[in-house]
């Protein structure tokens, strides 16, 4: 007899069976089990494996067929199978053909065990009191700025920033491109190594650049990154050396600052106005810049357009300096009416223009696929640089996007987001005005993904937060962004990856809050 007890979303159920095993005499026994909540599949492998780690089920012991234990516990057969597999996989179970499934012999927990036993009596080694002291004094410096800004993380993604319309992704689109390349290249995911990246997809980047951006480039240009921040670290490595000092926005990308932190670059923090960065400001504090890295298009987090008269003045101070400008281009895309002033890099005559794209914005977070467009010169210098971090970005993803490209659904892609995300920002400043005109104000904007909230008199950024957090919403304080303190106190909230209707929900709950 076999007894059962489950415990499934926290509702108990005893259980009794009596299972004879065929070819056996005697009726077998099989331990108790506990379900947890989580895909079934799991929790059976978790149940199987915990009964075998207390001793309830000892080396050697039989377990019942996927189909009884199925029918034991009134749960689908591949679910057991599922939770098998993975026990067989791990070494925890073993199948003998003809006679079943038994508990191994040696089960993986106690061989690491033992080796640990026998590594820590055989070799004496001295234990890490302060781990801190043994890193780079450059990373304890970048550590220490990452944790200041966790707090302000929150895996609840309404209102998070940065993240564009993943609810209106082609998915079924995409996955029908993907089986295509995946059928007919199978020779090339086996032998593609290009650091630079996958040659049709830097030559529609080109095409699509060159009419939308008014970008200046060739395919060999172009070198294909895991996303904006190696694309800065790809920089950092090639152009600049520990002490060097760059021009940061502030408030500006919290990311660049860490990386540049990271590797020992000095960051002076240059304010940003109406008109973008104040490049005359930068010049008097600090001429000696080995770098500019900017947002020229929508100023991060501001949302400031660089105005020509500072990109001319920019780009001719740069040329006359020997100085590298970074141009940060990851949110030109999301711009509603009028269209952005051209690139720094289309305007740029001298060849020091970096300039970085981004897809994540808008296909989706998890699609780590960028690119840098970086002068001649330095071609083979970010090659070299990227083979020796990650060799190449993967095959299957850039043959996808080319395929995306070059049969026009990512400018049809582009247009539907374009059209989405305005909808969603007025529908956002709106709830704003009705329901928290008392706490918010919000200037007018005609880009990007997010807006800046500044705060009336009466609130500040850590209270706002803190209630925020409460109710599960990832609004972000602009303090988190800034070096210097700024004198004004405001809270971020992106919208482009929510539909109206919770827009709107999410705004009158947090008027809600803020009332009590």
């Amino acid at each position: 007899m076999v007894r059962l007890i489950l415990v499934l979303n926290k509702v108990h159920f005893l259980c009794f069976y009596r299972v004879h095993f065929m070819k056996q005499k005697k009726t077998a026994y099989f331990p108790n089990l506990v379900l947890e909540e989580g895909p079934i599949g799991s929790q059976v492998y978790h149940a199987i494996r915990k009964a075998i780690l207390d001793g309830r089920l000892t080396s050697g012991s039989r377990l019942p067929s996927s189909r009884t234990l199925a029918e034991m516990m009134s749960i689908s057969r591949n679910s057991v199978i599922a939770g098998f597999e993975r026990l067989i996989d791990e070494g925890y179970l073993f199948t003998r053909r003809g006679a079943g499934t038994f508990v191994a012999s040696t089960i993986p927990d106690a061989i690491i065990s033992d080796k640990w036993i026998k590594t820590t009596h055989s070799i004496s080694s001295p234990s890490i009191e302060s781990p801190l002291e043994m890193l780079n004094p450059n990373m304890q410096k970048a550590q220490a700025f990452w944790q200041q800004s966790q707090p302000n993380i929150n895996s609840n993604p309404i209102f998070h920033v940065g993240v564009g319309c993943v609810d209106l992704f082609p998915h079924e689109l995409w996955g029908r491109l993907l089986g295509r390349v995946w059928r007919q290249s199978k020779k090339a995911l086996a032998t593609f190594n290009s650091p630079t990246g996958y040659t049709p997809l830097k030559e529609m980047i080109c095409q699509y650049m060159q009419s939308t951006r008014g970008l200046f480039c060739q395919p060999e240009q172009i070198i294909i990154v895991n996303g904006t921040q190696q694309a800065i670290n790809l920089t950092t490595r090639v152009l600049l050396k520990e002490g060097d000092a760059v021009w940061l926005d502030d408030p500006g990308y919290d990311s660049a600052r860490g990386i540049f932190t990271s590797y020992g670059i000095k960051s002076h923090p240059i304010n940003s106005d109406m008109d973008g960065m104040d490049i005359y400001q930068g010049i008097e504090k600090c001429p000696e810049a080995k770098l500019v890295f900017t947002t020229p298009s929508h100023q991060f987090p501001l949302g400031n357009t660089l105005s020509l008269s500072r990109r001319i003045a920019l780009l001719e101070w740069a040329s006359s300096n020997n100085v590298w400008i970074f141009e940060d281009d990851y949110n030109s895309e999301f711009r509603y009416h009028s269209k952005p002033i051209q690139s720094l890099q289309g305007l740029d005559k001298y060849q020091r223009v970096i300039y970085a794209g981004t897809f994540s914005k808008m296909m989706y977070p998890g699609f780590r696929l960028g690119f840098l467009v970086v002068p001649l010169p330095l071609v083979d210098a970010f090659k070299a640089a990227k083979y020796y971090t990650d060799s190449h970005s993967g095959f299957l993803e850039q043959a996808t996007l080319a395929l995306f490209i070059s049969q026009g659904h990512y400018a049809r892609h582009v247009r539907r987001i374009r059209k989405a995300c305005y909808e969603r920002y007025q529908v956002l400043t709106d709830a704003i005005k009705t329901h928290l005109s008392h706490v918010f104000c919000v200037e007018p904007t005609d880009s990007g993904i997010h807006i800046v909230c500044w705060l009336l008199a009466g609130y500040t950024e850590e209270y706002i937060v803190k209630k925020s957090r409460e109710i599960g919403l990832a609004i972000q304080p602009l303090s988190r962004y800034c070096i210097q303190a700024y004198p004004k106190q405001g809270v971020l909230l992106g919208y482009a990856a929510h539909d109206p209707i919770e827009i709107e929900k999410s705004i009158i709950l947090l008027a809600q809050t803020l009332s009590k």
